[in-house]
């Protein structure tokens, strides 16, 4: 199995559309973030773990799970990189293989002596540009009527929302 743990900031920080989002509204970056993170599962396969630091969410940590993919706030005095280094140690075993997305050059170097593999920012937002250019690919391909009964473009968005429980 593999699992791949986010550094939620730092991805919010260095992803484009991400960076623009967090100066507006910090709220809608972190979903964003989470719901790019459940796409890139549902086509990798992997387990997804985004760790937010809590100086930015006061109080006592929190774990939740949005679109199947796991979120935790840190809890408060700990960073994400504590907790990750963490998660890095308990997960790491001979069938499972830690992934850890972060640019922060001391994390990473923190995480290679705990046997977890690292993704930088930069190459995990390429891969998911690449799954996005795949998946419309695959869509175009296989873009069907799927309905008897002709369906707006706007309803036909609507009714997949639903279908993926993200409505």
């Amino acid at each position: 199995m593999d699992v791949l743990l986010v550094d939620g900031y730092n991805m919010i920080g260095a992803w484009p559309e991400l960076r623009v989002l967090r100066n507006r509204d910090l709220s809608a970056a972190r979903d964003s973030l989470v719901q790019r993170m459940a796409e890139y599962q549902a086509y990798s396969g992997y387990r997804v773990i985004v760790v937010f630091d809590a100086h930015y969410v006061h109080g006592t940590e929190k774990k939740y799970q949005n679109y199947k993919v796991e979120v935790i706030f840190t809890k408060e005095n700990e960073s994400a990189d504590e907790r990750i280094e963490k998660l890095a140690i308990e997960l790491n075993n001979i069938k499972t293989q830690v992934h850890v997305a972060t640019s922060d050059a001391t994390e990473q170097w923190a995480i290679f002596g705990q046997g977890a593999l690292r993704i930088s920012a930069r190459e995990l937002y390429n891969e998911i540009q690449h799954i996005d250019k795949e998946i419309e690919k695959k869509v175009a391909e296989e873009k069907k009527p799927s309905s008897k009964i002709a369906l707006s473009s706007e309803v036909a968005e609507i009714f997949e929302k639903w279908r993926r429980g993200s409505f």
